[in-house]
Order: structure tokens, then C-alpha cells, then sequence
């Protein structure tokens, strides 16, 4: 049995496979190369303003049931807001809210969605018979993307600018011209078809790296090591066991899961034994892209909207966030602070701050009039260009499972073969496939892998 188990990186797929093993009594020992744990979900202070802010706003639905049970693991699942409605607003400040009824799925929607003043009736009957095309199997993913998807539908116009780009956009961090069709639909059966929990939105209530800092305590309680700053610099096999070099310290272990973004795997392939498999990992990894996301943090004098969060129609910015409210910071004399996202935010990467930040302030002002009298005390603008890896059609042909090349290794991270899209909950849902590979190597059939929420209402009718 592999008693001990060597985790590189401390992202959220690391954590989840670290904590799981740990709480199950194997010898956990997980190396980060940073200084702190989270990966693209942290946070720090930023030098120009003081504030410590995340890297990117991150959000959870109430479908991510592996990510949800990693927060009961680590005792912060009272860290996150939720709601059951969204807030469309348009420039003028008319505004929608989506937000599930009594009715069984997948009516739950239905009156407020029937109710929309954003679209007109037409519309709404269009995107219907869109929905309603997710009713049956989930398709395969093919080389359609679903830009065709929507065209081949009748989705065109105001249809994909004020609903079906700004879902998509939020959930999978990219264009409709770049998206697999098959996870186009799985966000929209298990937000708006399967059951109203499927749909609830989460927002922590905390700084990311607050959130996911409570695993170090975690794994360090069940007897487990964590090691900031120590990036693997070497690696070598022997007599069954891996030697992890790192941080100028040598790791040996019987087992060794590698949680890295699909570049930093590449990254350390040159340091891995050399095999037909290897060889065949390193041309798949050649397949995967990035899709940027752009933040903007802005520090008024007063409160300019007394909503948590948003949705802006027809203008760059797509979500706000009122950062104040959710942290319950209203009134702390520090400013109150906003958030606006900007997903797949490629045509914003060459921008200076000063001209996101004009920008920002010119679309803000369509749809909050108190902004007119509000001071801008101070702003901030994150661009993490690695945001999430691009959900290309086609892309299951070459995300791996959780085994590897070499015997006694796994691999981790929201690109393998979880069924899921780039997620916080694909990260945690790879973390515990991760796991589980390492039980079956042992003789262990024991599950970390927590089951899809069922379908309630009409829906278990047709599931």
C-alpha cells in the first residue's frame, strides 16, 4: 500500500487529493512552489492600494458538489454567500431578476424568466427552444462549437448578447466560437433545467486565500507536511519509491500525485523518465490554451449600489460584485469596494490600467446614477491571463485520466478528464479522482468522488 503519497502543488486539485488521503491516514506531504496555497484561486495585498484582493472573482453553484464537500472538510462552507437570484441590469438601469420559484424543475425559472423586461417575448421563446434542446442526452463533444450551435438554433442578436453570452461567459470563461457544445449544455442543465439547488450561486465571503489557507492547518493536523516555496526541481525513481527534489531537499515517497496547471506539467516533463506515454502526454498538452480573465477593483466614498452582485448587459463589463457587502465591510471608513469582471477578456490584455479603468468608470455610470456623486478613492486592475484553460470543441480527445505515464504517479488539475469544464469544481473533482487512483494502486476501492446532484421535479422523469 502506498502509505505515503508526495503532492506537487498546492492548488485547489492538490489540496483536494492532500486533504482526502490525509483524512484516510496515508503520510500526506504536498510542495508549492509559491509562498502560499490556492494556485489561481488566492489572494494578496496589493502594493498600490494596500487592499488584499483576489487574483480573480470566484464563484460555485450549488451543482459543484465535490467543491462544496471540500469546504466541509476544511469547516468554511459558512464562508459563502448564497444566492438563489440573478440581477440583469441594462444600461439605464432597468433591471431583471432570474430567480427560481415553487414550481418543479424545470419550471422553477419559468415565472421570473417569462418576466424578463431585458428580452422581448419573442426572445424568450427563442431561447426556450434552446433550452429545451438540453432536455434529452448530453450531447458527446465533437468539433461543433457553439457558436454554430446557437446559429443552427435560431439563436441570434439579443438573444446570445443578453442571455446566452453572459451565462456562458461567467461559467466557462470563453466565446461561443471556442466552446465545446457538450459543456455548453452541461451548464445550462445543471443551472437552469435540473433543480433550483443546482443553480443557487456562491460567492465567498472571504479573501481566496483565507478560504483555502484553512488546508494547511487541515492536512497538518492528520499528520501531513506542507511546503511553501519548494518548486520541484528534479525527480527520480527507485526501488518502487519517487524522490521528489525541491526547495534543495530530497522527498521520497511511495506515491506522488503531480496537481499542476497543464503548463507546469509541461514544464517538468523534461525531469520525468521518458516513455512512449510521456511522449504522447507532451503532444496532448500541446492542445490546451488559455483564456484570460480582467478585474477591475475600484474604492468609492460611498455606496453606489446596495446589490451584492450583477449582471451588466451590452457593455465590456460583465459582473459586479459589491465586495463591501459581501465581506460586511459597509461603513469601514476603507471605501467601498467593487469589483467588476471582465471574462475571456482577450481583447482588454494590451490595455493599460488607466484606459481599463476609464472604461470601467464610462460603463459603471450606465448603470448605477449614484456613481455621479461618488469619489473614486482608489483602484486596482488584475489581469490573470492563465485564467482557465479554453473549453475547446473537440478537447476530451486529449484530457488524460488521473493515471500517468509512469507507474505509482497521478496527475491532478481541472484540465484531466473530470467531466467537468474549467472549474474550481473540476479542480476538486481531479484532486479526488487523483486519490482514489492511488487507493485502487493499494487495494483500496474507497470513494472520495462525491455523486452529481439528481435531477428533482419533472426532470427525474426524464433522467
Amino acid at each position: 500500500m502506498a502509505q505515503s503519497v508526495t503532492v506537487v502543488g498546492a492548488g485547489v486539485a492538490g489540496l483536494a487529493a492532500a486533504c482526502s488521503l490525509a483524512e484516510s491516514g496515508y503520510k500526506v506531504r504536498v510542495l508549492e512552489r509559491r509562498p502560499y496555497v490556492g494556485g489561481r484561486a488566492s489572494s494578496y495585498e496589493h502594493p498600490g492600494t494596500g487592499e488584499v484582493i483576489d487574483n480573480c472573482q470566484h464563484i460555485l453553484l450549488g451543482c459543484c458538489t465535490n467543491l462544496i464537500d471540500l469546504y466541509r472538510r476544511l469547516g468554511v462552507q459558512d464562508e459563502i454567500f448564497w444566492s438563489s437570484e440573478i440581477t440583469f441590469i441594462e444600461p439605464g438601469g432597468r433591471k431583471t431578476k432570474l430567480a427560481a420559484s415553487g414550481l418543479p424543475a424545470p419550471m422553477h425559472t419559468t415565472p421570473s424568466f417569462l418576466g424578463a423586461s431585458s428580452l422581448t417575448i419573442g426572445e424568450k421563446l427563442t431561447i426556450a427552444r434552446g433550452i429545451l434542446a438540453f432536455l434529452g442526452k448530453l450531447p458527446s463533444d465533437s468539433e461543433e462549437n457553439f457558436a454554430t450551435w446557437l446559429a443552427r438554433h435560431g439563436q441570434r442578436g439579443r438573444t446570445i448578447q443578453r442571455f446566452w453570452h453572459p451565462v456562458l461567459a461567467s461559467a466557462l470563461n470563453e466565446d461561443p466560437e471556442y466552446i465545446s457544445v457538450k459543456y455548453a449544455a452541461k451548464v445550462f442543465r445543471e443551472a437552469f433545467l435540473f433543480s433550483a439547488e443546482g443553480g443557487r450561486m456562491g460567492i465567498p465571503t472571504v479573501p481566496l486565500s483565507e478560504l483555502y489557507g484553512r488546508a494547511i492547518d487541515y492536512i497538518r493536523v492528520r499528520g501531513g507536511e506542507v511546503h511553501l516555496r519548494a518548486a520541484a526541481e528534479g525527480f527520480e525513481c527507485r526501488d518502487g519509491q519517487w524522490a521528489v527534489v525541491a526547495a534543495g531537499e530530497r522527498f521520497t515517497s511511495d506515491g506522488l500525485i503531480l496537481a499542476l496547471p497543464f503548463e507546469g506539467l509541461a514544464k517538468l516533463l523534461p525531469l520525468l523518465p521518458r516513455n512512449a506515454a510521456s511522449e504522447m502526454l507532451a503532444e496532448e498538452l500541446e492542445q490546451f490554451h488559455h483564456s484570460p480573465i480582467t478585474s477591475v477593483h475600484l474604492w468609492f466614498d460611498r455606496e453606489i449600489t446596495d446589490l451584492t452582485h450583477a449582471a451588466l448587459l451590452d457593455t465590456t463589463i460583465q459582473w459586479m460584485y459589491n465586495k463591501s457587502r459581501l465581506y460586511g465591510s459597509q461603513g469601514d471608513g476603507g471605501g467601498h469596494a467593487i469589483e467588476l469582471v471582465i471574462s475571456a477578456s482577450k481583447s482588454l490584455v494590451a490595455m493599460q490600467k488607466q484606459e481599463i479603468i476609464d472604461l470601467a468608470m464610462r460603463e459603471l455610470a450606465l448603470f448605477f446614477p449614484a456613481l455621479k456623486g461618488a469619489a473614486l478613492l482608489k483602484e486596482a486592475v488584475t489581469k490573470e491571463v492563465r485564467a482557465t484553460y479554453s473549453i475547446r470543441p473537440g478537447l476530451d480527445r486529449v484530457r488524460p485520466t488521473a493515471r500517468s505515464p509512469w507507474q505509482g504517479v497521478y496527475l491532478a488539475g481541472d484540465w484531466i478528464a473530470t467531466g467537468w469544464p474549467s472549474t474550481m469544481e473540476s479542480g476538486v473533482r481531479s484532486g479526488y479522482l487523483a486519490a482514489e487512483a492511488v487507493a485502487r494502486e493499494a487495494g483500496d476501492e474507497r470513494k472520495f468522488l462525491i455523486p452529481d446532484l439528481q435531477p428533482t421535479g419533472l426532470m427525474r422523469l426524464c433522467f
